[in-house]
């Protein structure tokens, strides 16, 4: 699932219903705190922290339940994908990773790894706002069924970063017309952030 940090129609991350344990990893002090403050707010009654992928590894073997584990793509010891690996195979059952980067490959990259969210943090970001799209589970998104072969061929293109503009170019449809599919594709999968709507679609093989 793909959220945008610090928009007003950001959508949720799910986490579990009942109380959780968490771990945090940033290199930023800062943010770190931000996000420990926000998982507890959000019910969490135990946050490790860990400033390094090092240091995270480590502190994963520690006895918790490992419910969810949000990790900083900035880490200087390693990369953030080979650590969510690693954290996926000693038993973590949600990752969630911040990342500057919304382009298709970053994407199909951090699904590839096993990332069950993924949350567009702008660089200049330090404070608490990238953590307002984690919020408790308000049921499933994205019915990617449902959609027409046109609208697969637009969200291809989307997926291929295309404006509008040009989506419309190659399909020959008016941007007004390549708007509208964009619409009736948010109502059917629950989203209508185009880096969400390319995660949904690609976990379910429509797009690439």
């Amino acid at each position: 699932m793909i959220a945008t940090a610090g928009r007003s129609d950001a959508p949720v991350i799910p986490l579990p219903r009942s109380r959780f344990e968490a771990m945090v990893v940033s290199t930023s002090p800062r943010r770190r705190n931000a996000l420990v403050a926000s998982l507890r707010a959000l019910g969490a009654r135990d946050v490790v922290e860990a400033g390094s992928a090092h240091e995270a590894r480590a502190r994963s073997r520690q006895d918790m339940s490992r419910d969810v584990a949000v990790i900083d793509g900035a880490l200087t010891d390693g990369t953030a994908l080979a650590l969510i690996a690693d954290l996926r195979a000693s038993g973590w059952k949600r990752t969630v990773l911040l990342s500057p980067r919304d382009d298709a490959h970053a994407i199909r990259g951090a699904i590839a790894s096993g990332v069950g969210s993924y949350i567009v943090v702008p660089e200049e970001e330090t404070t608490g706002a990238q953590v307002t799209a984690l919020a408790p589970s308000r049921g499933r998104l994205g019915r990617p069924d449902d959609l027409s072969g046109r609208e697969i061929e637009v969200l291809q293109r989307v997926a291929d970063g295309q404006s509008n503009r040009d989506i419309g170019e190659s399909l020959g449809l008016s941007p007004l017309t390549v708007k509208s599919h964009l619409a009736r594709i948010a109502r059917k999968i629950g989203t209508g952030d185009r880096a969400e709507m390319v995660a949904i679609t690609m976990r379910t093989g429509y797009v690439r």
